[in-house]
């Protein structure tokens, strides 16, 4: 079986990918478990995807979350 060859990904989706990250250490840090915290972002991506092109930091976006 071959292997398909990993696509690359562009510096903007890059880019959300971090943004993300750093809005799951604002979610933990304001008591949601990483697992939690990761299953939230995944079942709001589009709302979350949304907050990063609108602008807001991740620490914005982790306190509209928990608004």
């Amino acid at each position: 079986m071959s292997k398909k060859p990993q696509e690359k990904l562009d510096e903007e989706t890059m880019a959300l990918l971090a943004w993300c990250a750093e809005v799951e250490v604002h979610l933990v840090a304001a008591g949601a478990s990483e697992a939690e915290a990761q299953e939230h972002i995944e079942e709001q991506a589009e709302w979350y995807t949304d907050q990063f092109f609108d602008g807001l930091t991740p620490e914005e976006a982790a306190k509209a979350a928990l608004a």
